[in-house]
């Protein structure tokens, strides 16, 4: 039976025990095919061991059994292993390297992969192969602060802060992904579902996010002064009609019980940065009552609002809100960027 064959049995095996709600067996089965060199295997008990999905949270054995897929040529494991890189997760960070390995997951055939080099290529680029293609986006354009507006000095407007075929990949790859949209409350901190807020969200962790969502980190984070490292995991909401947030505030509030011990674990919510990724919507504009600011983004245009005072304390002007839509849908990516540093 060939190594290809095996993985295949292997992985139906698992899914048809997870149907059943026996993770530990395969969990379990995950580990046997692994240590017989089945680099699928590998490949997804690396992915479960990075964030404890259905497996215990262990990054430092999650990271060998990757390293050997991505060696074997595993197409998911290269992609894995080229967003971990970008964003310099339980990794060396690097661009090009992560671009490469991004290139040749394409190649192995991985189709997120390439969804993501095309969305990436330069306008009007001609045809080429996906090493090529790896090769030639144009990370310079990327790796550098975008042009911005003032709305008022703790609310700017960013005009162009990504193209158009990344908003578009990024819908495409929310969909299938949301859940109802959760709130989290500083004071009891708790997540969860919450009246305020009716829309659905599409959330990200270091097994699902890629290498263009840590590309718009880096874009947002040199706009507003910080690094890559301080940005939060991403998030895409989804609103359709009538689906809305009342206004709220997005710091750490300082009436929290235990506010210092958040702030010294998660640092202060310092910026709360928006990519608009769609059109075509009535209604939906985002507005800050106090202070008489109504906002209605583009597609790729950004907006960026600061949440806290330089010393960390709230800015309890930054009340907001995300209006409903009155017809059709709309998409926005919204990013959390913290004082702390999140990972090294």
């Amino acid at each position: 039976m060939s190594s290809q064959r095996f993985a295949s049995a292997t992985l139906e095996a698992v899914r048809s025990l997870d149907a059943a709600g026996r993770h530990e067996e395969s969990y379990e089965a995950l580990g046997r095919a692994s240590r017989e060199g089945d680099i699928a295997a590998m490949s997804e008990l690396a992915h479960r061991l990075l964030i404890g999905d259905r497996a215990p949270q262990s990054p430092s054995h999650a990271l060998p059994l990757l390293i050997e897929a991505m060696k074997g040529g595993e197409p998911r494991a290269l992609a894995r292993g080229a967003a971990l890189t970008a964003g310099g997760v339980f990794v060396q960070q690097g661009w090009e390297g992560a671009l490469q390995l991004l290139g040749q997951a394409a190649a192995a055939g991985d189709a997120a992969a390439r969804g993501q080099l095309q969305c990436l290529q330069p306008a009007r680029a001609p045809k080429a192969d996906w090493v090529t293609m790896a090769a030639r986006v144009p990370l310079a354009e990327w790796l550098q602060p975008a042009a911005r507006v003032a709305l008022h000095d703790n609310v700017q407007r960013v005009p162009g802060l990504v193209p158009l075929p990344v908003c578009a990949w990024l819908m495409g790859r929310a969909e299938g992904r949301l859940q109802p949209a959760l709130v989290y409350d500083s004071v009891d901190r708790k997540v969860e579902v919450h009246r305020m807020r009716t829309n659905t969200m599409a959330m990200y962790d270091y097994a699902t996010i890629d290498v263009v969502q840590f590309l718009v980190q880096a874009r947002m984070a040199l706009t507003c002064g910080y690094r890559i490292q301080h940005c939060e995991q991403p998030t895409i909401l989804h609103y359709s009609v009538g689906q809305q947030i009342t206004p709220h505030f997005d710091f750490i509030d300082a009436k929290a019980r235990d506010y210092a011990q958040q702030i010294e674990e998660m640092g202060q919510r310092m910026i709360t940065f928006l990519l608009y990724l769609n059109d075509g919507y009535e209604g939906g504009e985002t507005t800050f009552p106090e202070l008489g600011i109504v906002h209605r983004g583009t597609p790729g245009d950004g907006l960026y609002f600061i949440n806290a005072h330089p010393d960390l304390s709230p800015d309890r002007r930054m009340l907001h809100t995300g209006s409903p839509p009155t017809s059709r849908e709309k998409w926005v990516v919204t990013q959390f960027v913290s004082s702390k540093a999140l990972r090294p």
